[in-house]
Protein backbone atom coordinates (compact mmCIF):
# COMPACT_ATOMS: atom_id res chain seq x y z
CA UNK A 1 0.00 0.00 0.00
CA UNK A 2 1.06 3.24 -1.19
CA UNK A 3 2.20 5.72 1.55
CA UNK A 4 1.81 9.50 0.76
CA UNK A 5 2.73 12.10 2.98
CA UNK A 6 0.90 15.12 4.42
CA UNK A 7 1.49 18.50 2.64
CA UNK A 8 2.82 20.96 4.75
CA UNK A 9 0.05 23.53 3.14
CA UNK A 10 -2.99 21.09 4.73
CA UNK A 11 -1.93 21.77 8.22
CA UNK A 12 -6.20 21.35 9.07
CA UNK A 13 -5.67 17.69 7.90
CA UNK A 14 -2.76 17.05 8.98
CA UNK A 15 -4.14 17.95 12.36
CA UNK A 16 -7.06 15.98 11.77
CA UNK A 17 -5.55 13.01 10.41
CA UNK A 18 -2.83 12.66 13.36
CA UNK A 19 -5.23 12.42 16.21
CA UNK A 20 -4.63 15.94 17.96
CA UNK A 21 -8.68 16.86 18.12
CA UNK A 22 -9.59 13.26 19.45
CA UNK A 23 -7.03 13.98 22.38
CA UNK A 24 -8.31 17.52 23.07
CA UNK A 25 -11.96 16.53 23.15
CA UNK A 26 -10.83 13.82 25.49
CA UNK A 27 -8.90 15.74 27.75
CA UNK A 28 -11.60 18.57 27.94
CA UNK A 29 -14.93 15.77 28.71
CA UNK A 30 -12.41 13.10 31.16
CA UNK A 31 -11.64 16.09 33.22
CA UNK A 32 -14.73 17.89 33.26
CA UNK A 33 -16.36 14.34 34.39
CA UNK A 34 -13.60 14.53 37.05
CA UNK A 35 -14.39 18.01 38.58
CA UNK A 36 -18.03 16.25 38.98
CA UNK A 37 -17.33 13.54 40.47
CA UNK A 38 -15.57 15.28 43.07
CA UNK A 39 -18.69 16.90 44.07
CA UNK A 40 -20.07 13.36 45.54
CA UNK A 41 -16.14 12.77 47.28
CA UNK A 42 -17.88 13.62 50.57
CA UNK A 43 -21.32 11.54 50.25
CA UNK A 44 -19.58 8.25 48.90
CA UNK A 45 -15.85 8.60 49.08
CA UNK A 46 -13.10 8.81 46.31
CA UNK A 47 -12.91 4.62 46.31
CA UNK A 48 -17.21 4.90 45.89
CA UNK A 49 -17.02 7.34 43.39
CA UNK A 50 -14.67 5.21 41.33
CA UNK A 51 -16.24 1.94 41.84
CA UNK A 52 -19.32 3.56 40.23
CA UNK A 53 -17.63 5.17 37.52
CA UNK A 54 -15.56 1.67 36.64
CA UNK A 55 -19.23 0.05 36.92
CA UNK A 56 -21.52 2.67 34.67
CA UNK A 57 -18.40 2.23 32.11
CA UNK A 58 -17.69 -0.63 31.94
CA UNK A 59 -21.33 -1.43 31.39
CA UNK A 60 -22.24 0.75 28.73
CA UNK A 61 -18.61 -0.31 26.54
CA UNK A 62 -19.68 -3.82 27.51
CA UNK A 63 -23.27 -3.13 26.00
CA UNK A 64 -21.60 -0.76 22.47
CA UNK A 65 -19.28 -3.43 21.51
CA UNK A 66 -19.88 -6.75 22.69
CA UNK A 67 -16.80 -8.19 23.04
CA UNK A 68 -16.01 -11.86 22.83
CA UNK A 69 -13.21 -13.89 24.08
CA UNK A 70 -13.68 -16.94 22.00
CA UNK A 71 -10.66 -17.24 19.94
CA UNK A 72 -8.75 -15.66 22.16
CA UNK A 73 -5.09 -16.40 22.35
CA UNK A 74 -3.89 -16.73 26.02
CA UNK A 75 -1.02 -13.24 24.96
CA UNK A 76 -4.80 -11.44 24.09
CA UNK A 77 -6.42 -11.87 27.25
CA UNK A 78 -2.76 -11.33 29.39
CA UNK A 79 -3.07 -8.30 27.52
CA UNK A 80 -6.24 -7.14 28.26
CA UNK A 81 -6.14 -8.17 31.97
CA UNK A 82 -3.40 -5.68 32.61
CA UNK A 83 -4.85 -3.18 30.79
CA UNK A 84 -8.09 -3.24 32.99
CA UNK A 85 -5.70 -3.64 36.30
CA UNK A 86 -3.77 -0.57 35.07
CA UNK A 87 -6.71 1.29 34.51
CA UNK A 88 -8.40 0.32 37.59
CA UNK A 89 -5.44 1.03 39.83
CA UNK A 90 -4.82 4.97 37.34
CA UNK A 91 -8.54 6.36 38.18
CA UNK A 92 -8.48 5.02 42.18
CA UNK A 93 -5.06 6.60 42.59
CA UNK A 94 -5.96 10.13 40.85
CA UNK A 95 -9.54 10.41 42.73
CA UNK A 96 -7.79 9.53 46.19
CA UNK A 97 -5.06 12.21 45.23
CA UNK A 98 -7.27 14.97 44.14
CA UNK A 99 -9.72 13.91 47.35
CA UNK A 100 -6.56 15.84 49.27
CA UNK A 101 -4.90 18.17 46.58
CA UNK A 102 -7.16 20.45 44.01
CA UNK A 103 -7.37 18.99 40.70
CA UNK A 104 -5.21 20.41 38.86
CA UNK A 105 -2.08 20.19 41.00
CA UNK A 106 -2.93 16.49 40.94
CA UNK A 107 -3.34 15.97 37.41
CA UNK A 108 -0.30 18.05 36.90
CA UNK A 109 1.50 15.61 39.26
CA UNK A 110 0.11 12.89 37.60
CA UNK A 111 1.98 13.76 34.01
CA UNK A 112 4.85 12.48 35.40
CA UNK A 113 3.70 9.15 33.79
CA UNK A 114 3.36 10.77 30.41
CA UNK A 115 6.45 12.95 30.52
CA UNK A 116 8.29 9.45 31.59
CA UNK A 117 7.07 7.79 28.45
CA UNK A 118 8.13 10.67 26.06
CA UNK A 119 11.97 10.89 27.79
CA UNK A 120 12.21 6.82 27.12
CA UNK A 121 11.36 6.90 23.09
CA UNK A 122 12.07 9.91 22.13
CA UNK A 123 15.16 10.23 19.93
CA UNK A 124 14.80 14.15 19.51
CA UNK A 125 16.80 16.40 21.70
CA UNK A 126 13.73 18.91 21.46
CA UNK A 127 11.66 16.71 22.97
CA UNK A 128 13.93 16.21 25.58
CA UNK A 129 13.62 19.27 26.36
CA UNK A 130 10.26 20.04 26.48
CA UNK A 131 10.33 17.22 28.98
CA UNK A 132 12.40 18.80 31.45
CA UNK A 133 10.53 22.30 30.95
CA UNK A 134 7.52 19.88 31.99
CA UNK A 135 9.13 18.39 34.95
CA UNK A 136 10.17 21.92 36.71
CA UNK A 137 6.75 22.20 36.46
CA UNK A 138 5.90 19.14 38.11
CA UNK A 139 8.33 19.37 40.82
CA UNK A 140 7.11 23.30 41.34
CA UNK A 141 3.70 21.99 41.89
CA UNK A 142 4.66 19.11 44.36
CA UNK A 143 6.47 21.33 46.84
CA UNK A 144 8.86 19.37 48.01
CA UNK A 145 9.93 20.22 51.89
CA UNK A 146 7.40 23.02 51.69
CA UNK A 147 4.73 21.27 53.48
CA UNK A 148 1.88 23.27 51.06
CA UNK A 149 0.68 20.04 49.57
CA UNK A 150 -0.50 17.13 51.34
CA UNK A 151 1.99 14.81 51.36
CA UNK A 152 -0.62 11.76 50.92
CA UNK A 153 -2.06 13.43 48.01
CA UNK A 154 1.30 13.93 45.88
CA UNK A 155 2.13 10.35 46.62
CA UNK A 156 -1.25 9.57 45.40
CA UNK A 157 -0.61 11.40 42.40
CA UNK A 158 2.86 9.98 41.50
CA UNK A 159 1.50 6.36 41.84
CA UNK A 160 -1.34 7.13 39.11
CA UNK A 161 1.61 8.16 37.16
CA UNK A 162 3.23 5.28 37.09
CA UNK A 163 -0.19 3.72 36.22
CA UNK A 164 -0.71 6.23 33.43
CA UNK A 165 2.86 5.41 31.76
CA UNK A 166 2.34 1.46 31.90
CA UNK A 167 -1.47 2.18 30.53
CA UNK A 168 -0.17 4.48 27.30
CA UNK A 169 1.89 1.69 26.15
CA UNK A 170 -0.25 -1.48 27.14
CA UNK A 171 -3.33 0.76 25.75
CA UNK A 172 -1.52 1.14 22.56
CA UNK A 173 -0.58 -2.82 22.38
CA UNK A 174 -3.83 -3.77 23.18
CA UNK A 175 -5.31 -1.54 20.15
CA UNK A 176 -3.67 -3.35 18.00
CA UNK A 177 -5.38 -6.66 18.70
CA UNK A 178 -8.49 -5.65 19.88
CA UNK A 179 -10.40 -4.09 16.95
CA UNK A 180 -12.76 -0.87 17.90
CA UNK A 181 -13.17 -0.32 21.21
CA UNK A 182 -13.35 -4.74 22.12
CA UNK A 183 -10.58 -4.39 24.11
CA UNK A 184 -11.43 -1.18 26.09
CA UNK A 185 -14.47 -2.53 26.89
CA UNK A 186 -13.14 -5.87 28.80
CA UNK A 187 -10.41 -4.15 30.37
CA UNK A 188 -13.16 -1.72 31.54
CA UNK A 189 -14.96 -4.98 32.85
CA UNK A 190 -11.52 -5.79 34.71
CA UNK A 191 -10.48 -2.46 35.75
CA UNK A 192 -14.23 -3.28 37.77
CA UNK A 193 -12.14 -5.23 39.96
CA UNK A 194 -9.71 -2.81 41.56
CA UNK A 195 -11.90 -0.10 43.90
CA UNK A 196 -14.48 -3.00 44.31
CA UNK A 197 -13.51 -3.52 48.14
CA UNK A 198 -12.67 -0.59 49.15
CA UNK A 199 -15.35 1.11 47.51
CA UNK A 200 -17.92 -1.04 48.97
CA UNK A 201 -16.40 -0.37 52.69
CA UNK A 202 -16.68 2.96 52.56
CA UNK A 203 -19.38 3.69 50.81
CA UNK A 204 -21.97 0.58 51.75
CA UNK A 205 -25.71 0.64 51.08
CA UNK A 206 -25.17 4.62 50.11
CA UNK A 207 -23.90 3.75 46.46
CA UNK A 208 -26.98 2.61 45.76
CA UNK A 209 -28.49 6.25 46.30
CA UNK A 210 -29.98 7.12 43.15
CA UNK A 211 -28.40 10.84 43.21
CA UNK A 212 -25.25 9.28 43.30
CA UNK A 213 -25.97 6.48 41.21
CA UNK A 214 -27.16 9.58 38.32
CA UNK A 215 -24.15 11.14 38.90
CA UNK A 216 -21.82 8.21 38.79
CA UNK A 217 -23.27 7.36 35.08
CA UNK A 218 -22.40 10.69 34.22
CA UNK A 219 -18.90 10.54 35.10
CA UNK A 220 -18.65 7.23 33.20
CA UNK A 221 -19.99 8.99 30.42
CA UNK A 222 -17.45 11.99 30.82
CA UNK A 223 -14.51 10.20 31.89
CA UNK A 224 -13.82 6.95 30.62
CA UNK A 225 -16.60 6.11 27.75
CA UNK A 226 -16.28 8.83 25.75
CA UNK A 227 -12.50 10.24 26.28
CA UNK A 228 -10.89 6.46 26.21
CA UNK A 229 -12.74 5.22 23.32
CA UNK A 230 -10.80 8.71 21.82
CA UNK A 231 -8.01 7.84 23.25
CA UNK A 232 -7.89 4.36 21.93
CA UNK A 233 -8.01 5.73 18.53
CA UNK A 234 -5.99 8.64 19.22
CA UNK A 235 -3.14 5.91 19.93
CA UNK A 236 -3.58 4.41 16.66
CA UNK A 237 -2.85 7.45 14.69
CA UNK A 238 0.34 8.97 17.00
CA UNK A 239 3.64 8.01 18.27
CA UNK A 240 3.54 6.84 21.81
CA UNK A 241 5.96 9.60 22.98
CA UNK A 242 4.01 12.06 21.11
CA UNK A 243 0.75 11.03 22.08
CA UNK A 244 2.38 11.07 26.15
CA UNK A 245 3.28 14.76 26.01
CA UNK A 246 0.49 16.15 24.58
CA UNK A 247 -1.43 14.76 27.00
CA UNK A 248 0.22 17.49 29.19
CA UNK A 249 -2.31 20.27 28.12
CA UNK A 250 -4.38 18.02 30.77
CA UNK A 251 -3.50 19.82 33.56
CA UNK A 252 -4.44 23.24 32.12
CA UNK A 253 -7.92 21.83 31.55
CA UNK A 254 -8.21 20.14 34.85
CA UNK A 255 -7.56 23.73 36.75
CA UNK A 256 -10.46 25.28 34.64
CA UNK A 257 -12.75 22.18 35.60
CA UNK A 258 -11.78 22.47 39.45
CA UNK A 259 -12.18 26.25 39.44
CA UNK A 260 -15.57 26.19 37.36
CA UNK A 261 -16.97 23.32 39.01
CA UNK A 262 -15.32 22.80 42.74
CA UNK A 263 -13.94 26.25 43.77
CA UNK A 264 -10.69 25.62 43.63
CA UNK A 265 -8.53 28.15 43.23
CA UNK A 266 -4.85 28.06 42.40
CA UNK A 267 -1.88 30.30 43.47
CA UNK A 268 0.76 32.16 41.47
CA UNK A 269 3.49 29.44 41.62
CA UNK A 270 0.79 26.68 40.81
CA UNK A 271 -0.49 28.67 37.41
CA UNK A 272 3.40 29.08 36.55
CA UNK A 273 3.75 25.46 37.10
CA UNK A 274 0.91 24.86 34.96
CA UNK A 275 1.77 26.62 32.53
CA UNK A 276 5.38 25.27 32.28
CA UNK A 277 3.88 21.73 31.25
CA UNK A 278 1.89 22.88 28.88
CA UNK A 279 4.59 24.74 27.31
CA UNK A 280 6.10 21.63 27.06
CA UNK A 281 3.10 20.09 24.76
CA UNK A 282 2.88 22.36 22.30
CA UNK A 283 6.55 22.65 21.90
CA UNK A 284 6.49 18.83 21.04
CA UNK A 285 3.20 19.21 19.25
CA UNK A 286 4.10 21.96 16.67
CA UNK A 287 7.31 20.25 16.26
CA UNK A 288 6.24 16.84 15.82
CA UNK A 289 6.48 15.73 11.49
CA UNK A 290 2.75 14.94 9.83
CA UNK A 291 1.82 11.82 9.71
CA UNK A 292 1.70 9.81 6.93
CA UNK A 293 -1.27 8.37 5.66
CA UNK A 294 -2.31 5.35 3.99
Amino acid sequence: MELVAVSDRAPAEALKSSGVPLVLVAITSLQFGAAIAGTIFDEIGAAGTSLLRSLFAAAILLAVWRPSLRGRSARDLRLVALFGLVLGAMNLCIYESFARIPLGIAVTIEFAGPLGIAVALSRRRLDLAAAGLAAVGIVLLADPGGGAVDAVGVLLALVAAGCWAVYILVAQAASRVWSGGRGLAVAMGVAVLVPLVPGIAGAGSDLLDPRWLAIGCAVALMSSVLPYSLETEALRRLPANVFGVLMSVEPAIAAIAGWVILDQSLGARDIVAIALVTAASVVVVRAAPPPAQA
